[in-house]
Parts: C-alpha cells; sequence; structure tokens
C-alpha cells in the first residue's frame, strides 16, 4: 500500500466531508426546494420579433444587435466556483459580472444567430434549459436551440450554486436559486437588449497572434502527441486570437467578440472578491475606451472576449515553482521534492494577483484593439446553424470504416483531485497518476459502492476515483445528454463545445470541421472553438494525452475516445449545413430538467446593529486628504450583500463620487463595476456585519472633493410576519484628493 501524507488533518477531513456530504445529499429531503421558473420576469409588452426595416439597395451586410447586463449574483455567503476549493467562499466584490448578447440576422429577418459570451464560470445545463424557456415564452421559435450560443468566460471567481447535477451541487454547497434566478435574468436581458437595438451593419474579421500571456500547464501530456504533428505548430498552445468587428453603416462602432485560450486563473484560489478575472479585464478596459464618458457597465459599445480551447493553457507565466524552496517543478506529476503537488504553484507576472490579472489582460485588450482597428475582411453570406443532444455515454466512435469505438460512463480519475498548478488540490494527490490507491479506493467502496468492471474498464488508462456515471442519488452525479451545436456566419464557423479541449484537441477538432466543409464545396471556413457552451462537461484531450493522465486526463469524464466522439458529431452537423439537410438531423434525447435540488445549509439570518447604531453608519471614517495612487478605505454597518441579488434589480454596492463646484453637485466617477474600486464584507456573529469599501485612486483621477457612498440591503422580519428585505445606503465624510 502507498504511503500517504496530508498538507493538514483538515485536508482529510475536508475530502471525507465532501463524501460524506453526497451521502447527506440523498436524505435531506427537508432541504428539497422547487426550483421551476423565474417568476418575477415579466415580458416589456407586445413585439414584432421578426420584423426588420427594409434593407439599404445592394445590402450585403447583416442586421446587427448588441446588449450587455448585470449577471452577478451572490457577492456573500456562496462558493466560487472553479478550483473546488473548501473554505472559497465570496466575501465582496471587485467588478461585476455582465453577460453580452450579440444577435446577427440576414436582412429579410429570415435567419438568426445568438452568441452570448457570460462572465461565469461556465454554463450549467439548468441555466441554457431555464434561458431557452424563457426566450421561447416571448419570442416563440425565433431563439431556439440550434441558433443561440451560451458560453461561459470561465472566470474562477463567479459565484456557484446554479447546476443541477450532483457533482456540482456539493462543490457549490447546494443549489442557489437566488443566484440561479438573478443569473438567467441578466442572460435574457442582454439578449433582449440586442434584439431591440438592431440595426443594419457590418462584420468585419481580423486574426493575429498574441504573445506573452499563457504557458501550457500539462506540457508533458502535450508531449505525448505524435511528433510530426507537434512539428506543425510552433507552440505548445494556440496563440492566435480571432476578432469580429461590428459596426453600422456609417462606421460608428457597435460591438466586438474575440476568442483566445486562456484560462481566467490569474486570480488565484486565495481570492474572495467576486470578479470576471483576465478576460473580463480585457472587456472592461475595450468598453471603457470606446464608451468614454460614461461608467463602468455602461455605454452602448459592448465587447466580448470568450473563451476557446484554453484547456492545458495558463496566464501564470512564470511557470510552476516550488513555493518553499523555489526550484522549478515543471516535471510530469508537478510535484516538489520537499511536500510534493501541495507546494507546486504556478504564479503570474505580477506582484500580486490583482496586478497580474491587469497585466495579462491589458495585453489581451491591446492586441484585440490593434486587430479590430485593422480589421478589413469583411464577412457575408447566409446564416446557418445546427443542434443535437446527444448521450455521450454511448456513442459508437469509427476511427476508420472497419474499427469502431465507444464511449464512457461518466468517471474522474485520481488526477482530477490533485488539481492544476494554477489552483492545487487539498490532500496531496498527485497528477500523472495511472495507477489509483488501495487506500482512497477502500473509502470510496464503502462510502459510495465500488465502480462496476465496466466503467473500469471502459476508462482505462485512468484509475476511477469516482465513478460518476453509475452515481444517481439524489440525482445523477454527471449529464449524460449533452449538447454538440454549430453555427455559420458566412465563412465563420462556430462550435459550441460543451467543456474544455485542450490546445491539440482543439486543433483536431477545428481542422476535422474545416476539412468537411470543404469537402462539400465550403472553402476557406475559419473554424472558431468557443469553450464552455450550454453544458459543462469538464476536459477534453486528445487519445494520447490521456494515457498519461494528468489533471485534465483525469477529468475527461467520458472516457479516451472523448475527442473523437465530438470530431465525428461535429463533422456530422457540418455535413448538415453545407449539404442544406439540418432538417434532417435527429434532434436526440432531450435532457432532463430537475425540479427538486438541495438548497445550501447557510441559514437567511436577520441582519442586525451594534446598539445605537444604523445601517449604513460610519464605523471607520476616511482621511481627510489623499494622493492619487493611494487608498482611500471606509467602513460601514453592514447586512449581508446576498440580500441584495434577492431583490433581483440591478444593485450598485457602492459609488465613488465627486463634487462639482460649477453645478453644486456629486457627479459619480466611479461604481462597483469599476476595477479601482473594491467591496469587502467582514461577516461577524448573531447577524452583525461590517462592509468595508477602498477606492484604489487612479492617476487618472482629478483632483477635488470626494465622497464614497455604500448600498445595502437588510432582512427583517418580525415575529409571526414574513422577513422583507429593505434597502438602506451610508455616505463617507467628504474628503480631499491632490495630485
Amino acid at each position: 500500500m502507498a504511503k500517504h501524507t496530508f498538507s493538514t488533518l483538515e485536508s482529510f477531513l475536508i475530502f471525507l466531508l465532501v463524501i460524506m456530504t453526497a451521502i447527506t445529499v440523498a436524505l435531506l429531503s427537508l432541504l428539497f426546494i422547487t426550483a421551476g421558473t423565474i417568476e418575477n420576469y415579466k415580458d416589456s409588452g407586445d413585439h414584432d420579433f421578426t420584423a426588420t426595416p427594409s434593407p439599404p439597395r445592394n445590402f450585403s451586410g447583416y442586421y446587427i444587435g448588441v446588449g450587455r447586463a448585470d449577471c452577478t449574483g451572490q457577492v456573500s455567503d456562496i462558493p466560487l466556483m472553479g478550483y473546488g476549493k473548501a473554505g472559497q467562499t465570496a466575501r465582496g466584490l471587485l467588478t461585476k459580472l455582465y453577460s453580452r448578447a450579440f444577435i446577427m440576422a440576414e436582412p429579410d429577418g429570415s435567419n438568426r444567430i445568438v452568441f452570448v459570451s457570460i462572465e461565469i464560470g461556465m454554463v450549467s445545463q439548468r441555466l441554457r434549459l431555464e434561458v431557452m424557456n424563457r426566450l421561447a415564452s416571448k419570442y416563440g421559435s425565433l431563439y431556439r436551440q440550434d441558433n443561440v450560443i451560451l458560453s461561459g468566460v470561465h472566470t474562477h471567481s463567479a459565484p456557484a450554486g446554479y447546476f443541477q447535477y450532483t457533482v456540482f451541487v456539493i462543490a457549490s454547497e447546494g443549489f442557489s436559486n437566488r443566484t440561479f434566478q438573478y443569473m438567467v435574468n441578466g442572460i435574457v436581458k442582454s439578449i433582449d437588449i440586442a434584439h431591440e437595438n438592431m440595426k443594419p451593419g457590418k462584420i468585419l474579421m481580423n486574426k493575429g497572434n498574441v504573445e506573452g500571456v499563457q504557458i501550457n500547464r500539462s506540457p508533458y501530456s502535450y508531449l505525448q502527441n505524435p511528433p510530426s504533428e507537434r512539428a506543425r505548430y510552433s507552440s505548445n498552445t494556440d496563440k492566435e486570437m480571432v476578432v469580429l468587428k461590428m459596426v453600422d453603416l456609417n462606421g460608428e462602432d457597435l460591438g466586438c467578440i474575440s476568442w483566445f485560450p486562456i484560462h481566467p486563473v490569474s486570480m488565484n484560489n486565495s481570492n474572495h472578491l467576486v470578479n470576471s478575472d483576465n478576460m473580463g479585464y480585457a472587456s472592461y478596459l475595450f468598453e471603457k475606451e470606446i464608451n468614454r464618458g460614461h461608467l463602468p457597465g455602461e455605454g452602448p459599445y459592448v465587447a466580448a472576449f470568450a473563451s476557446s480551447n484554453l484547456g492545458d493553457v495558463s496566464p501564470n507565466i512564470l511557470g510552476p515553482h516550488c513555493i518553499n524552496t523555489g526550484e522549478s517543478c515543471d516535471n510530469p506529476y508537478s510535484s516538489c521534492p520537499l511536500g510534493g503537488p501541495s507546494k507546486c504553484i504556478a504564479m503570474g507576472p505580477g506582484k500580486d494577483m490583482v496586478e497580474s490579472t491587469q497585466i495579462i489582460g491589458r495585453s489581451i485588450f491591446q492586441r484585440a484593439k490593434e486587430l479590430f482597428d485593422s480589421a478589413s475582411q469583411e464577412i457575408t453570406g447566409p446564416l446557418a446553424s445546427a443542434h443535437q443532444w446527444v448521450n455521450m455515454t454511448d456513442v459508437t466512435v469509427w476511427l476508420n470504416s472497419t474499427y469502431a469505438v465507444k464511449t464512457c460512463k461518466p468517471a474522474l480519475g485520481y488526477s482530477f483531485a490533485a488539481g492544476t498548478i494554477d489552483g492545487v488540490g487539498g490532500l496531496n494527490f498527485t497528477q500523472g497518476n495511472t495507477q489509483g490507491d488501495p487506500f482512497w479506493d477502500t473509502i470510496r467502496d464503502q462510502i459510495l459502492g465500488k465502480p462496476s468492471e465496466e466503467i473500469k474498464e471502459c476508462q482505462k488508462p485512468k484509475p476511477v476515483l469516482l465513478h460518476t456515471g453509475e452515481l444517481t442519488k439524489p440525482h445523477p452525479w454527471h449529464p449524460d445528454i449533452v449538447d454538440v451545436q454549430l453555427i455559420t456566419l458566412g465563412s465563420l464557423a462556430l462550435t459550441a463545445i460543451p467543456g474544455e479541449l485542450t490546445t491539440m484537441s482543439g486543433r483536431r477538432l477545428r481542422e476535422a470541421v474545416q476539412a468537411e466543409f470543404a469537402s462539400y464545396g465550403m472553402q476557406d471556413m475559419t473554424v472558431v472553438t468557443s469553450g464552455l457552451c450550454n453544458v459543462y462537461t469538464h476536459y477534453i484531450t486528445t487519445y494520447e494525452e490521456y494515457q498519461v493522465q494528468r489533471y485534465e486526463a483525469a477529468s475527461t469524464i467520458y472516457g479516451p475516445h472523448t475527442l473523437s466522439a465530438y470530431i465525428q458529431l461535429f463533422k456530422g452537423l457540418a455535413k448538415a449545413i453545407a449539404t442544406d439537410t439540418v432538417a434532417n438531423l435527429s434532434t436526440g434525447p432531450e435532457p432532463p430538467f430537475f425540479k427538486q435540488l438541495i438548497i445550501p445549509i447557510i441559514p437567511n439570518l436577520v441582519d442586525r446593529t451594534p446598539l445605537g447604531r444604523h445601517f449604513g453608519d460610519v464605523l471607520q471614517p476616511a482621511r481627510s486628504e489623499y494622493r492619487v495612487g493611494e487608498v482611500a478605505e471606509v467602513t460601514f454597518v453592514g447586512a449581508n450583500p446576498k440580500n441584495s441579488a434577492q431583490n433581483q434589480t440591478h444593485h450598485n454596492f457602492l459609488t465613488v463620487e465627486k463634487y462639482e463646484h460649477a453645478s453644486t453637485s456629486w457627479q459619480i466617477v466611479h461604481n462597483d463595476a469599476s476595477w479601482d474600486t473594491r467591496f469587502y464584507w467582514h461577516k461577524g456573529t448573531l447577524g452583525m456585519s461590517n462592509a468595508t469599501i477602498a477606492w484604489h485612486i487612479p492617476a487618472t483621477a482629478q483632483p477635488g472633493i470626494y465622497r464614497i457612498k455604500y448600498f445595502g440591503h437588510n432582512r427583517k422580519q418580525d415575529l409571526l410576519k414574513p422577513a422583507v428585505i429593505l434597502s438602506f445606503e451610508g455616505v463617507s465624510s467628504d474628503f480631499e484628493v491632490m495630485k
């Protein structure tokens, strides 16, 4: 039996807690809630959804609509989704999260497509199904499963709690209807705004490399791919960015979408502030550049930085080093001589994670802006879309004309528990484990039952840690039914990938789809892999990468032939579009929508204030004077910020205001969508809490008199009466900012 070491006793208990939680989930029937559709959504009125104005003569472009809406959800009392680190819960806000929607329609309105990039970890199947139900109830058949793509940016600093499959419910510590509703509202609102603002315009495309912002975090896995294949590429990451520039017929900028592969994990797993990470910072800078005179999150121009084949791509470009000795741990097991894998961590280029986020995000923005400004290749041609639901546990994959293999029921391997150099696991599991471990096998077998020989054989050489495809209580642990979707916009094809493709996986899929189009006469198609779309199914590695079972391979849940299955399926969609036979495609088996889900165990406490104090009172005032580069901080008597998400209205937690002598009024210069502000929530006891607002005064701040305002909601409940949510605000004393 292998020797087992734990970084702390707490780490071991955390693992046991996760396993015990899985059992407890099935017994907590008293905590079940009906998680149905959103009740407070109202249609804005009657619309003619398909009519568009008569196009100009010889018009060859598209009708284009762009929209942006807040989808932040809770910023307290909820885990952050991505790292799976116990205790990494939200305790405030660095910047708001947004859904950015883009609608493109042919001039007669007959065909249209929708692409939505959402600043969350990933799109869950439940989120997708509810958004589509809402769109159908409002727009009828105009926006459908086949022509709407929902894509997650993949920030690891967004709220969890919006999933229906048990693995993710456990990781989220329950289903948060509050956050789920807020996200759905935001996504649908962004589409509504885009729909209402459609106008004739043009779409231009450009491509170019982005240097100095990424590394491959599993280079050993990448090296398993055939040398002849690797020799075709100059790097073990894809550096190319694809940018779509959208303008109206007067040349006025409407918006842009860029796709680029990089993990938004510049903010590491010690972070507790909700934020959109490096890709969100790039969006922030782009929109700030063009929406001059508007506050962050406002203005008509919309810029989305969407995910691509980012599976093995890290922004922590200083690479993995042992944090106790400083030596490199870039080895097949990402392990250090002293301390093992828990000490092997990759770092970004900045002095801290916020600076690293901004350095990487700024570089991505600057390159995107260059490509945007020089874009000249106009996209023209018809729009088309194809979609199927597929049972990914039972796909027959033809590797050649005579030899077929099968996909597997879902399972997670041992290296899944190891995490990555961007966020290591807490139990000293090691990447690259192809043998398993009798110790953990015994614990699993005693608590969850033994995996079948069928799943163990199918998943080889993955040693099965969790046989999720055979666990069904209280609901299936992983999805069986998965979306595959392909949209074409003239010579551009968007593949909606329901997971995280590694670098080489993305290359193979793009080339296969491109070749399929070419075989039917559609030459020179640009194929984009759009990641984390519609439903989340973890990772997708190549067959060769799967053999060495690092984190990404251990998280390829449908087995070693997952990529080949997706390539086969997407080639089928490409053929249907190229031959105009989409109508003949089988829709496939529809996924479930579970009505009852486990709610978080964290209670909704009544908010209270210290004796003699009121909500919004200042506890720690600002200084009277600051200089640019300093941080102005104010602490208020606070209330739980999740009350504001429950209120379901667009809400700012803070503003920074400057006094204008000419108008004798206060002008808002920053809100909580700004990367120069921070909102920290400090949870106390008996329902009491504090809120600290920090303004990192930028060099661009004008001298003058300023103040900081705090906006919150408190939960009040009188005896024998239902709880009510009440709004309040606080304001700091005035202070002066000097150069």
